[in-house]
């Protein structure tokens, strides 16, 4: 399953590839990429592991910019 989410926050690039490479880390996600320009994150992985992979995803990116939140 592929999904796009809504980034709100993201301060820069440099976190913003910070992040990615986060959420690819995350086991049963197959791709990962977020567009600082656009602010969307857009994950591919399992379908039927996607609601805790997203909750992983949210708490990788709060580490990285505390203040940043994936909006579904």
């Amino acid at each position: 399953m592929k999904k796009v989410f809504k980034l709100e926050n993201l301060g820069c690039a440099n976190c913003a590839a910070k992040m990615e490479n986060a959420i690819k880390k995350i086991d049963g996600v197959k791709d990962a990429s977020i567009s600082f320009i656009t602010q969307r994150l857009t994950i591919e992985a399992d379908d039927d592991k996607f609601d805790d992979i997203l909750e992983q995803a949210r708490k990788a990116c709060r580490k990285i910019e505390s203040y940043c939140r994936i909006v579904e």
